[in-house]
C-alpha cells in the first residue's frame, strides 16, 4: 500500500447523529476536558496572540459589484480555525456562511461545515456536516459553567431566546443540574415557543412546569439559572436586553452566549465575573473599534470595555479554565451571584468534532473518499 496514500471520510448530517453528536453529557465532558488545556496552554487559535476566534469577511454598505452580498443582519462568512493538544492532538477549521434571511428559505441561519485534520501532516481526516457539533458544543459551555458554578439545588432555568442555542443550552443545564423542573421562557413568535415546550415535554419528562413570560424581568426574577440566546441587531449596545441586579435573586447562576447588557448593580465587584478565555476577549479588543461591546454583543467584552474605562480591574475576571483545573474554586457560597460569558472558540469545534470523529471510526459510519494515492506535485 502506497505511503502516500490519503483517505479521509465524509460524514454527513445524519452520520453525525449515528455518530453522537447529540450525546450533551459526552460533549458537556468533553468541553470541560477542553477547557482544562486552554488552562495549561496546550492549544492554538488564529491571531498574534493564538487566541482569535477566527477570520470573517465583511461586505460594505454600498459596492460597486451588483452581486456582492449586501450586509444583512447575522451576514457572515468566516473561518474559524485551531489547534488542540492533550487527547485529542488534531486540527481543524469551521467554514459558515451566515444570513438571517435564510430562514425564508427554509434553511437554518447558518450552514457550516468542519474539516478535522492530522496535527502533524494537515492531511484531513474527516470533512463533516457542523450545524449540529456546533450547536452542541455552543450549549455544552454553559453546561460546563453550571456545573462548576450553579447552586447544587438548582431548579428553576429563566431563557430568552427558545431556538436552537436555547434548546442546546438546556440540554447541557439538565445534563449538569439534575434537580431542574421549572423553564421559564420569553420568545419573540409563538411558533418558536409552541416547539420549544413540544420538545421539552418530549425530551425532559422531568420538567413539570414550562411557563411562558412576557417580559425579561420575568424570565430573570426567581431563576436559578438565568440565559439570554437571543439573535439580534449589534452595533448599539444600549438596545441590547438587559439583566437588572434588582432583578436577580442571591445565588443566581447567568450564563450569557448572546446579546446582553448589564446595570451598574451587577457591575459591581461583589459579583463574579467569569469568562470562556480571557485570551479571546483580548483579541476581540484588539481587533474591535471602541466601544468594543458595540461590535461583538457578548458580555465579555463589555467587561474589557470596563477595564479600559476604570470601572473594574483585570484580576476580577476568571478564567472557567482555572476553575475546572481546580486552581480556583467554583461556587463559593450559595448567595454569590455569577455571570459567564460564552463568546464560542474553534477549539470547542475540534475538541468536540475528534470525538465524533473517532465514534464514527469506531462504529464505521461515514463514507470514505480518497484524496490521492500519490500527490501529483511533491
Amino acid at each position: 500500500m502506497s505511503k502516500t496514500k490519503i483517505d479521509f471520510i465524509y460524514l454527513s448530517e445524519q452520520d453525525m447523529i449515528r455518530a453522537g453528536v447529540t450525546d450533551m453529557l459526552q460533549c458537556v465532558d468533553t468541553m470541560e476536558e477542553m477547557f482544562g488545556l486552554l488552562y495549561a496552554g496546550d492549544y492554538r487559535m488564529a491571531g498574534a496572540n493564538n487566541d482569535s476566534h477566527g477570520a470573517m469577511i465583511t461586505f460594505p454598505e454600498n459596492s460597486p459589484f451588483p452581486n456582492m452580498p449586501k450586509p444583512t443582519i447575522e451576514r457572515r462568512m468566516m473561518a474559524m480555525p485551531a489547534y488542540l493538544g492533550g487527547t485529542f492532538g488534531t486540527a481543524g477549521v469551521k467554514w459558515y456562511g451566515s444570513n438571517i434571511e435564510n430562514k425564508e428559505k427554509g434553511l437554518p441561519r447558518s450552514i457550516l461545515m468542519f474539516t478535522l485534520n492530522d496535527a502533524d501532516t494537515g492531511a484531513p481526516l474527516a470533512h463533516m456536516s457542523a450545524n449540529l457539533l456546533s450547536a452542541y458544543r455552543t450549549g455544552a459551555v454553559p453546561g460546563v459553567g453550571a456545573r462548576h458554578l450553579a447552586r447544587k439545588d438548582s431548579k428553576t432555568i429563566g431563557l430568552l431566546g427558545p431556538g436552537v442555542m436555547g434548546k442546546t443550552s438546556i440540554a447541557a443545564f439538565m445534563a449538569t443540574c439534575p434537580l431542574i423542573d421549572t423553564i421559564k421562557v420569553k420568545g419573540r413568535g409563538q411558533k418558536s415557543i409552541d416547539d420549544f415546550i413540544t420538545w421539552v415535554h418530549a425530551t425532559y419528562p422531568q420538567i413539570t412546569t414550562v411557563s411562558i413570560v412576557e417580559s425579561i424581568e420575568e424570565v430573570v426574577r426567581d431563576s436559578d439559572i438565568v440565559t439570554y440566546c437571543n439573535s439580534g441587531e449589534f452595533g448599539d449596545a444600549s438596545k441590547y436586553p438587559e439583566v437588572k441586579r434588582e432583578w436577580v435573586k442571591p445565588g443566581a447562576f447567568l450564563v450569557m452566549p448572546a446579546l446582553c447588557r448589564i446595570d451598574e448593580g451587577l457591575e459591581r465587584n461583589d459579583v463574579r465575573k467569569v469568562l470562556d478565555n480571557t485570551g479571546l476577549y483580548d483579541a476581540w479588543y484588539e481587533e474591535m473599534p471602541k466601544p468594543a461591546h458595540n461590535h461583538i454583543p457578548i458580555i465579555g467584552v463589555y467587561f474589557m470595555d470596563m477595564i479600559a474605562d476604570g470601572k473594574m480591574t483585570r484580576d476580577e475576571l476568571e478564567d472557567i479554565g482555572k476553575i475546572v483545573a481546580g486552581v480556583t474554586p467554583g461556587r463559593v457560597h450559595d448567595d454569590e451571584i455569577i455571570i459567564m460569558s460564552v463568546g464560542g472558540m474553534p477549539v470547542e469545534d475540534v475538541a468536540w468534532g475528534t470525538v465524533v470523529y473517532r465514534n464514527a471510526l469506531e462504529r464505521g459510519i461515514g463514507v470514505k473518499l480518497n484524496l490521492w494515492e500519490t500527490p501529483a506535485l511533491r
